[in-house]
């Protein structure tokens, strides 16, 4: 079974708040020259924040964020984010690998950029929602 894709749209404002509220302000994720300088292709998204977004996804089809019971994900690729308005689109979708006896669902969860997996190896396991 798929769960619904979930679509999350990510622009330089959002690298910005969330840059002050994790106290991450590594110029990768906001200054091109910096990024460009150290061969990427231009500011990333912080890697904990593309995470959040999954975590965001995996809350809704949940339905609480305490019936995550856990999380796991390996960073495969950055995310680009453009300096427009527009910014880039992170998609999360998930199937559904196992419904336990003890009430849990074990997800293999998708997370893409442009077509392009950002995550591997992402897995979670949540309560099953009633």
């Amino acid at each position: 079974m798929e769960l619904p894709t979930q679509t999350f749209r990510v622009t330089r404002a959002d690298l910005v708040r969330y840059a002050g509220a994790s106290g991450d302000f590594n110029p990768i994720h906001w200054s091109d020259r910096i990024a460009t300088g150290v061969g990427l292709p231009g500011v990333i998204a912080h890697g904990m924040f593309t995470m959040a977004l999954v975590g965001r996804a995996l809350t809704g089809w949940a339905g609480a964020s305490d019936a995550v019971v856990d999380y796991n994900v390996r960073f495969a690729r950055p995310v680009v984010v453009p300096d427009d308005d527009q910014g880039t689109e992170i998609e999360v979708s998930a199937v559904v690998r196992e419904v336990t006896e003890e009430g849990l669902t074990r997800l293999d969860v998708t997370a893409t950029c442009r077509g392009e997996k950002v995550l591997s190896q992402a897995r979670a396991t949540v309560r099953t929602p009633a």
